[in-house]
């Protein structure tokens, strides 16, 4: 096994303050000649430690391994349990290099690690490496940006400023069930998508999206989350997409929705001829938007 480069976080969304880490990890060991290696979890920590505190996901784990893998760096997700609670900072950098011959380490400003960690400084990670044998580098910091922020923004429905600080659009994931069917009856077919548990859904509102279709093919639409008020039955929240120019049939098929930019509040409507009379204008604001 090749000596390797890691750093260690839950890297949710893997936005550009993680990037910023990420490249200086792999830098750092191709100048040493190490194999970097990014250390995640299979879930937030405080799933464990505090569920009802625990956020929902920017990224599921395998798009988060994907987005790390294109920084060139090769993701490890290890289970996040009570032994790895329990485990101190010593203890963690010890398994760092006896399990995966980790001689070199990224720490970022506020990373801590360990079940002593918090009172750990970056100095204290760099005096504890030294005598364990591994290198401690401090990462680059990114103000203005985390992964708090980012979710915050989604589900504020804030879309242009979550994918700012993501340095790419954000995307939700979902397989396509059956809905009522209203849509079609105003000319206006839509997929309704139930989105991949765990992850944060932005807020209620019209949006134009970019779907990805089973076959990779990417069409434009106007997605409309909410509780749709004008034909309301019931309060539950729906994720439903209507494809432009496109039809065929999607029932129990995974789609993917890429988010440009929010188009406006969803709003309860007087008439149902009044909801289409909007509906083709978000359509033609919506390929605007996307021409843009």
């Amino acid at each position: 096994m090749s000596d390797k480069a890691a750093v260690i976080g839950t890297f949710d969304g893997v936005h550009l303050g993680h990037i910023a880490v990420l490249h200086k990890l792999k830098e750092e060991a191709d100048n040493r000649g190490l194999t970097p290696i990014a250390i995640t979890f299979d879930r937030h920590p405080l799933a464990l430690i505090d569920p009802q505190r625990a956020p929902k996901a920017i990224t599921s784990i395998p798009k988060k391994e994907e987005l790390i893998l294109r920084s060139g760096v090769l993701p490890i997700v290890i289970p996040f349990d009570e032994e790895l609670r329990a485990t101190s900072a010593e203890d963690w950098m010890l398994r760092l290099k006896r399990e995966h011959d980790v001689r070199m380490l990224v720490v970022g400003y506020d990373t801590t690690f360990g079940c002593d960690g918090i009172a750990y400084s970056i100095s204290d990670y760099k005096r504890l490496g030294e005598r364990l044998g591994i290198e401690v580098i401090e990462a680059p910091f990114v103000p203005g940006i985390s992964s708090s922020a980012i979710r915050k923004a989604i589900a504020n429905g804030e879309i242009k400023e979550a994918n700012d600080m993501l340095g790419r659009h954000f995307s939700l994931s979902g397989i396509v069930v059956a809905g009522n069917r209203l849509g079609r009856t105003i000319g206006y077919p839509t997929a309704n998508i139930m989105p991949s548990p765990g992850i944060v859904v932005p807020a209620n509102g019209v949006y134009a999206v970019k779907i990805t279709l089973p076959d990779g093919k990417k069409r434009d639409a106007m997605v409309n989350i909410g509780v749709r008020p004008t034909i309301r039955r019931g309060n539950e929240k729906t994720v439903e997409a209507h494809i432009i120019d496109w039809n065929g049939d999607l029932y129990g098929k995974s789609v993917t929705l890429t988010f440009y930019s929010r188009l406006r509040d969803e709003i309860a409507f007087k008439s149902i001829d009044a909801l289409r009379k909007q509906l083709d204008a978000d359509r033609l604001e919506v390929m605007k938007s996307l021409r843009n």
